[in-house]
């Protein structure tokens, strides 16, 4: 009994000693993780990583392009006359707020808005496309010059009064001899005045046939000014009531204003001009030929050159 005890608790240790090998070796040998399930578990770290960079990226990207300005335009004036020089297109593009603008309709609206105080224009329209802002209009073309002390402004064949700025490309001529109790309007707004309404009358007249007869060379670049200190014979009615001066001093005597020239058994108007296209076509100039040039007289065909001396 003795010697089966010691066998069996022999027999036990050794299975005891086997069962912890055993399980010794099972630990040693446990079968480590596959690459494959690594690298899934790395590219699911990784996407998640790119997410949360390309989110924090794009917040700020989003914040960045919110504070982008919107696309400019450049401001263009357009069918401009030949006569309007690069003074005048300044003076319209301050009064507009400038070349540059954002490129919205709203900006289009305020920028019409800003040009109808500008009395050089009328009927302002302002209109968009992919990069500018075009400004269209009709152009108020001065004819006649008005000094008073020290102010200097022109006045349009509508009357409407414009701010002075230098014009050299234009025939403009001088008006003398106004009312003295003549108010004159702000800039844009029509001077009504007989007097002035006469001198500009003829001046306007005499622009057309520029234009139809000698548009190569105008008359109007000859005439210094129009005098009508003696509208409707004011002074003296035996004098003539309008006469213009060539730039020589010439004088040429138009008479009464224009429509009236039955009342005064003068010349017609359109005989007037007739008569003095005449002679500028047959001389060549008014300028140093003659002393003066009447008008009115109705028998008088042609101007008769007087010896100036």
């Amino acid at each position: 009994v003795a010697k089966r005890k010691k066998t069996k608790s022999k027999a036990k240790r050794i299975s005891f000693k086997l069962g912890a090998s055993k399980r010794k070796k099972q630990r040693k040998i446990a079968p480590m993780p596959s690459l494959t399930g690594v690298l899934k578990v790395l590219a699911v770290v990784c996407v998640f990583a790119a997410a949360g960079i390309g989110l924090f990226f794009l917040d700020r990207y989003v914040k960045k392009a919110a504070f982008v300005p919107q696309s400019s335009a450049t401001l263009e004036l357009v069918d401009v006359p030949a006569w309007v020089n690069e003074q005048l297109k300044e003076k319209i593009y301050a009064a507009a707020g400038g070349k540059t603008f954002r490129l919205d309709e709203e900006v289009a609206r305020l920028v019409a808005e800003n040009l109808v105080s500008v009395a050089w224009l009328n009927g302002v329209k302002v209109q968009t496309t992919h990069d500018r802002l075009l400004i269209e209009a009709q152009w108020r073309k001065p004819l006649a010059l008005v000094k008073l002390g020290s102010h200097r402004f022109y006045v349009d064949a509508g009357l409407v009064v414009l701010d002075f700025v230098p014009v050299p490309n234009l025939p403009i001529v001088r008006i003398k001899g106004l009312s003295a109790a003549t108010k004159v309007p702000s800039p844009g707004e029509v001077w009504r005045c007989d007097d002035l309404d006469a001198a500009v009358t003829i001046l306007a007249k005499l622009d057309q046939m520029d234009d139809l007869v000698t548009p190569d060379k105008p008359l109007l670049y000859e005439i210094d000014s129009i005098d009508v200190s003696n509208f409707n014979g004011r002074r003296n009615s035996r004098k003539p009531h309008i006469v213009l001066y060539a730039k020589d001093d010439t004088e040429i005597i138009w008479g009464a204003e224009f429509g009236t020239w039955q009342r005064y058994l003068e010349a017609p108007d359109e005989k007037k001009l007739a008569k003095l296209y005449g002679y500028y076509k047959e001389s060549g100039s008014l300028l140093g030929g003659v002393k003066y040039i009447n008008l009115r007289d109705p028998q008088d065909n042609i101007p008769q050159p007087v010896d100036k001396y």
